[in-house]
């Protein structure tokens, strides 16, 4: 996927290898609220997030200079923005502390099918809102979907975050069912997820 450039930042595949801490903190940003209780302390979880995002999976979009602005990440058979195995968790928490976070973090994981590519979300810097980076993700994210001959784009809104929906709504996404997780709900901080679809013009 060539860079585009749009006004004041640029669109990219990957993020920079330079600005990996960076990547980290805008996930934990945008996922400490559902992952705190479960990768944290927030110092263990930065080392996890960090050592483990995986660019092949990413579309970032950089100031002109090189910052990381925002982030955007996928899912494939081939691989995720932030995938692991056990012994990774392990590093980090112990033994036991790496088994039972990666057991309460495969109720949120979901599988690939054919013909669809899955978004793992879009992590936006607090001072970078509103320029219309995430617009401009969800439009790279796409055409990337495209390029790899898929016909569909899929993705998971918590119930508190009415403001992505709106974004993913504006972008063309429908809702197509919603799953709950009520009982996790005091680990997770939400109790159902909207399941949203894009169909993709024909690649």
């Amino acid at each position: 996927m060539s860079m585009s450039k749009t006004c004041g930042f640029q669109i990219q595949a990957g993020f920079p290898e330079n600005q990996r801490c960076e990547a980290a903190r805008l996930f934990w940003l945008a996922f400490s609220g559902k992952l705190g209780k479960v990768l944290g302390p927030e110092t263990k979880a930065l080392s996890l997030i960090e050592r483990l995002l995986d660019p092949g999976f990413a579309i970032s979009a950089v100031t002109p200079g090189g910052k990381l602005l925002d982030l955007a990440g996928f899912k494939t058979a081939d691989g995720a923005l932030f995938g692991g195995k056990l012994r990774d968790m392990a590093s980090v928490y112990g033994t036991f502390g790496g088994l039972w976070r990666g057991l309460l973090l495969d109720f949120l994981e979901r599988d690939p099918e054919p013909g669809l590519l899955l978004m793992d979300g879009i992590f936006v810097a607090p001072d970078a809102r509103g320029a219309g980076i995430g617009s401009a993700l969800l439009d790279a994210i796409c055409q990337r979907a495209m390029d790899d001959g898929l016909s569909r784009l899929r993705l998971d809104v918590i119930d508190t975050n009415a403001r992505a929906q709106a974004l993913y709504e504006r972008c063309g996404f429908e809702p197509k069912g919603r799953h709950g997780t009520s009982f996790l709900k005091p680990i997770f901080g939400f109790s159902s997820a909207t399941r949203m679809q894009k169909v993709l013009a024909s690649a």
